[in-house]
Protein backbone atom coordinates (compact mmCIF):
# COMPACT_ATOMS: atom_id res chain seq x y z
CA UNK A 1 0.00 0.00 0.00
CA UNK A 2 1.25 3.14 -1.25
CA UNK A 3 1.31 5.68 2.14
CA UNK A 4 -0.17 9.53 1.51
CA UNK A 5 3.76 10.72 1.56
CA UNK A 6 4.83 8.83 -0.73
CA UNK A 7 1.94 9.62 -2.96
CA UNK A 8 2.48 13.30 -2.98
CA UNK A 9 6.77 12.64 -4.05
CA UNK A 10 5.16 9.96 -6.73
CA UNK A 11 2.75 12.98 -8.05
CA UNK A 12 5.37 15.17 -7.67
CA UNK A 13 7.79 13.48 -9.56
CA UNK A 14 5.37 12.65 -12.12
CA UNK A 15 3.87 16.34 -12.47
CA UNK A 16 7.57 17.56 -12.73
CA UNK A 17 7.95 15.42 -16.11
CA UNK A 18 4.81 16.52 -17.31
CA UNK A 19 5.71 19.77 -17.47
CA UNK A 20 9.18 19.04 -18.94
CA UNK A 21 7.49 16.97 -21.56
CA UNK A 22 4.91 19.83 -22.46
CA UNK A 23 7.23 22.48 -22.39
CA UNK A 24 10.02 20.26 -25.00
CA UNK A 25 6.30 19.66 -27.20
CA UNK A 26 6.36 23.46 -28.40
CA UNK A 27 9.25 23.44 -31.15
CA UNK A 28 10.53 26.92 -32.02
CA UNK A 29 12.28 27.58 -35.24
CA UNK A 30 15.19 30.08 -35.93
CA UNK A 31 12.95 33.34 -35.61
CA UNK A 32 12.01 32.37 -32.30
CA UNK A 33 15.47 31.18 -30.88
CA UNK A 34 17.39 34.53 -32.16
CA UNK A 35 14.78 36.80 -30.15
CA UNK A 36 15.24 34.41 -27.19
CA UNK A 37 19.37 35.04 -27.77
CA UNK A 38 18.25 38.18 -28.18
CA UNK A 39 16.43 38.90 -24.77
CA UNK A 40 19.24 36.99 -22.69
CA UNK A 41 21.56 39.70 -24.34
CA UNK A 42 19.03 42.08 -23.00
CA UNK A 43 19.25 40.84 -19.48
CA UNK A 44 15.09 39.86 -20.16
CA UNK A 45 13.57 36.40 -19.81
CA UNK A 46 11.40 35.21 -22.62
CA UNK A 47 8.55 33.66 -22.43
CA UNK A 48 8.72 29.49 -22.32
CA UNK A 49 8.43 28.00 -25.17
CA UNK A 50 4.70 25.95 -23.82
CA UNK A 51 3.72 29.88 -22.73
CA UNK A 52 4.44 30.65 -26.17
CA UNK A 53 2.41 27.95 -28.22
CA UNK A 54 -0.41 28.98 -25.55
CA UNK A 55 -0.10 32.18 -27.14
CA UNK A 56 -0.24 31.41 -30.61
CA UNK A 57 -3.34 29.54 -29.54
CA UNK A 58 -5.44 31.53 -27.61
CA UNK A 59 -4.82 34.45 -30.18
CA UNK A 60 -6.04 31.99 -33.15
CA UNK A 61 -8.93 31.03 -31.30
CA UNK A 62 -9.67 33.92 -29.94
CA UNK A 63 -9.97 35.52 -33.77
CA UNK A 64 -8.73 38.45 -32.77
CA UNK A 65 -8.57 42.01 -34.65
CA UNK A 66 -6.51 43.79 -32.12
CA UNK A 67 -4.30 42.29 -29.44
CA UNK A 68 -1.96 44.11 -26.93
CA UNK A 69 1.08 43.11 -25.09
CA UNK A 70 2.44 44.91 -21.74
CA UNK A 71 6.02 44.03 -21.74
CA UNK A 72 7.93 43.61 -24.97
CA UNK A 73 10.74 41.90 -24.24
CA UNK A 74 12.66 41.24 -27.73
CA UNK A 75 9.60 40.14 -29.71
CA UNK A 76 9.30 36.07 -28.11
CA UNK A 77 5.96 36.75 -27.30
CA UNK A 78 4.74 39.09 -29.68
CA UNK A 79 5.98 36.49 -32.63
CA UNK A 80 4.26 34.20 -30.55
CA UNK A 81 0.53 36.05 -30.47
CA UNK A 82 0.83 37.48 -34.20
CA UNK A 83 1.59 33.83 -35.71
CA UNK A 84 -2.31 32.93 -34.40
CA UNK A 85 -3.99 36.02 -35.33
CA UNK A 86 -5.78 36.81 -38.88
CA UNK A 87 -2.88 38.85 -41.36
CA UNK A 88 -5.38 41.51 -40.83
CA UNK A 89 -5.38 42.06 -37.21
CA UNK A 90 -3.28 44.85 -35.64
CA UNK A 91 -0.83 44.07 -32.63
CA UNK A 92 0.13 46.98 -29.71
CA UNK A 93 3.21 46.57 -27.77
CA UNK A 94 4.13 48.61 -24.83
CA UNK A 95 7.43 48.74 -22.63
CA UNK A 96 9.25 52.15 -21.12
CA UNK A 97 12.85 50.38 -22.36
CA UNK A 98 13.08 51.59 -26.01
CA UNK A 99 16.08 48.79 -26.55
CA UNK A 100 13.60 46.31 -25.99
CA UNK A 101 11.10 47.89 -28.29
CA UNK A 102 14.39 48.08 -30.75
CA UNK A 103 14.83 44.43 -30.54
CA UNK A 104 10.99 43.63 -30.53
CA UNK A 105 10.71 45.19 -34.11
CA UNK A 106 14.18 43.44 -35.04
CA UNK A 107 12.37 40.25 -34.14
CA UNK A 108 9.26 41.19 -36.27
CA UNK A 109 11.07 42.10 -39.36
CA UNK A 110 13.09 38.65 -39.10
CA UNK A 111 9.83 37.17 -38.78
CA UNK A 112 8.52 38.64 -41.41
CA UNK A 113 5.52 40.73 -40.59
CA UNK A 114 4.53 43.87 -41.58
CA UNK A 115 5.37 47.06 -40.19
CA UNK A 116 1.74 47.81 -40.69
CA UNK A 117 0.21 45.45 -38.45
CA UNK A 118 2.18 46.61 -35.26
CA UNK A 119 2.43 49.57 -33.30
CA UNK A 120 5.14 49.82 -30.63
CA UNK A 121 4.70 52.24 -28.08
CA UNK A 122 6.95 53.84 -25.27
CA UNK A 123 6.50 53.98 -21.79
CA UNK A 124 5.18 53.36 -18.19
CA UNK A 125 2.01 50.91 -18.92
CA UNK A 126 0.84 52.51 -16.49
CA UNK A 127 0.48 56.07 -18.43
CA UNK A 128 0.22 54.17 -21.56
CA UNK A 129 -2.80 52.33 -20.84
CA UNK A 130 -5.16 54.64 -19.48
CA UNK A 131 -4.93 56.37 -23.03
CA UNK A 132 -6.09 53.56 -25.12
CA UNK A 133 -10.06 52.87 -26.07
CA UNK A 134 -12.38 50.76 -24.04
CA UNK A 135 -13.63 47.70 -25.29
CA UNK A 136 -11.20 47.98 -28.60
CA UNK A 137 -8.90 44.68 -27.86
CA UNK A 138 -9.88 41.00 -28.07
CA UNK A 139 -6.77 39.98 -26.52
CA UNK A 140 -4.44 41.47 -23.51
CA UNK A 141 -1.28 39.82 -22.40
CA UNK A 142 0.61 41.16 -19.66
CA UNK A 143 4.17 40.48 -18.53
CA UNK A 144 5.66 42.86 -17.17
CA UNK A 145 6.30 43.79 -13.69
CA UNK A 146 4.65 41.67 -10.91
CA UNK A 147 3.90 44.77 -8.40
CA UNK A 148 1.89 46.45 -11.03
CA UNK A 149 0.12 42.97 -12.34
CA UNK A 150 -3.34 44.12 -10.58
CA UNK A 151 -3.40 47.17 -12.30
CA UNK A 152 -2.13 45.97 -15.88
CA UNK A 153 -5.04 42.95 -15.53
CA UNK A 154 -7.90 45.75 -14.33
CA UNK A 155 -7.06 48.08 -17.64
CA UNK A 156 -6.78 44.75 -19.70
CA UNK A 157 -10.31 44.11 -18.68
CA UNK A 158 -11.61 47.22 -19.47
CA UNK A 159 -9.92 47.05 -22.93
CA UNK A 160 -11.25 44.49 -23.49
CA UNK A 161 -13.94 43.23 -25.84
CA UNK A 162 -16.97 40.73 -25.03
CA UNK A 163 -15.39 37.14 -25.01
CA UNK A 164 -11.57 39.27 -25.59
CA UNK A 165 -8.85 37.15 -23.43
CA UNK A 166 -6.88 38.23 -21.05
CA UNK A 167 -3.78 36.74 -20.44
CA UNK A 168 -0.95 37.13 -17.29
CA UNK A 169 2.41 35.64 -17.59
CA UNK A 170 4.40 34.21 -14.42
CA UNK A 171 0.91 34.06 -12.23
CA UNK A 172 2.54 31.48 -10.27
CA UNK A 173 5.72 33.13 -8.73
CA UNK A 174 8.18 30.28 -9.30
CA UNK A 175 5.89 28.04 -7.15
CA UNK A 176 5.62 30.58 -4.47
CA UNK A 177 1.99 31.75 -5.05
CA UNK A 178 0.43 28.02 -3.86
CA UNK A 179 2.61 28.04 -0.50
CA UNK A 180 1.16 29.96 2.16
CA UNK A 181 4.74 30.48 3.96
CA UNK A 182 5.69 32.47 1.22
CA UNK A 183 4.59 36.56 2.02
CA UNK A 184 7.24 38.31 -0.23
CA UNK A 185 5.70 41.80 -1.69
CA UNK A 186 4.93 40.69 -4.91
CA UNK A 187 3.95 37.09 -4.09
CA UNK A 188 1.54 38.76 -1.97
CA UNK A 189 0.16 40.94 -4.76
CA UNK A 190 0.06 37.53 -7.23
CA UNK A 191 -2.71 36.16 -4.73
CA UNK A 192 -4.36 39.65 -4.40
CA UNK A 193 -4.51 39.31 -8.78
CA UNK A 194 -5.65 35.89 -8.30
CA UNK A 195 -8.61 36.49 -5.89
CA UNK A 196 -9.58 39.81 -7.72
CA UNK A 197 -9.72 37.97 -11.38
CA UNK A 198 -11.55 34.92 -9.56
CA UNK A 199 -14.30 36.88 -8.11
CA UNK A 200 -14.90 39.38 -11.24
CA UNK A 201 -18.13 38.55 -12.07
CA UNK A 202 -16.77 40.12 -15.69
CA UNK A 203 -15.03 37.43 -16.20
CA UNK A 204 -14.44 33.47 -16.40
CA UNK A 205 -10.98 32.84 -15.20
CA UNK A 206 -9.05 29.72 -15.31
CA UNK A 207 -4.73 28.99 -13.70
CA UNK A 208 -2.92 27.29 -16.48
CA UNK A 209 0.53 25.82 -14.55
CA UNK A 210 2.34 26.40 -18.06
CA UNK A 211 5.67 28.23 -17.85
CA UNK A 212 5.34 29.85 -14.44
CA UNK A 213 1.58 29.83 -14.88
CA UNK A 214 -0.50 31.69 -16.69
CA UNK A 215 -4.07 33.55 -15.81
CA UNK A 216 -6.68 33.04 -18.78
CA UNK A 217 -9.34 35.30 -18.23
CA UNK A 218 -12.63 35.43 -21.00
CA UNK A 219 -14.96 38.76 -20.74
CA UNK A 220 -18.11 37.99 -20.54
Amino acid sequence: MVTEPERKRIMSTDKSTSWSYTEAFASEDVVLERARERSFELGVTPVSPGVGAVLTVLAAASKSHAAVEIGSGAGVSGICILRGLPGHAVFTTIDRDVEHLKAARQSFAEAGIRSNRIRTIPGRAEAVLPRLTDGAYDLVFVDADKANALLYAEQGVRLLRPGGLLVVNDALDRDRVSNPAHREPTTMRLRELHRALGSDERLAASILPTGDGLIVAARR
